[in-house]
């Protein structure tokens, strides 16, 4: 049941995500060229998700539990850390380049356009560099001087 619950709720985002247009790059640089042809769809997108997800996120955490899992997987620190901004930072200028985020990107495969395959490999290599430096690091910490 958990499975399906996943499928359902990333087909529902991934509708949303093509019905409002966001599967294509050049709409989404159009919201960054506030100098050209600005074009402030995405704005509302993001508005009309934060309008679902606030009251949602109310409502669902103040349950004793999530449906399908012993307990909530919620980040146990709110440090402002390097890390943090540089995977941030990272992911902005990535989004201002290509034009797609992972949950852009991922719906627009049905596309079928060359880009969108480029950039998901693009971000599964940087995940997959980001992991092993992330070992790396935690190894060399554990190393005895």
């Amino acid at each position: 049941m958990r499975l399906l619950s996943a499928f359902a709720i990333g087909l529902i985002f991934g509708l949303g995500i093509a019905i409002s247009g966001m599967i294509n790059p050049a709409k989404v640089l159009n919201f960054f060229d506030l100098a050209g042809s600005w074009d402030p769809s995405l704005a509302f997108v993001m508005g009309g998700a934060l309008a679902v997800a606030i009251p949602g996120y109310r409502l669902v955490l103040g349950r004793p539990s999530p449906s399908f899992e012993d307990r909530f997987q919620l980040p146990d620190t709110r440090a402002i850390d390097r890390r943090l901004v540089l995977g941030s930072a990272t992911f902005g200028v990535g989004w201002g380049i290509a034009g797609f985020c992972p949950g852009g990107a991922v719906p627009a495969i049905g596309t079928g356009q060359a880009e969108v395959f480029l950039f998901v490999a693009a971000l599964i290599g940087g995940l997959l560099i980001a992991r092993a430096l992330q070992a790396r690091s935690l190894a060399l910490s554990r190393k005895p001087a």
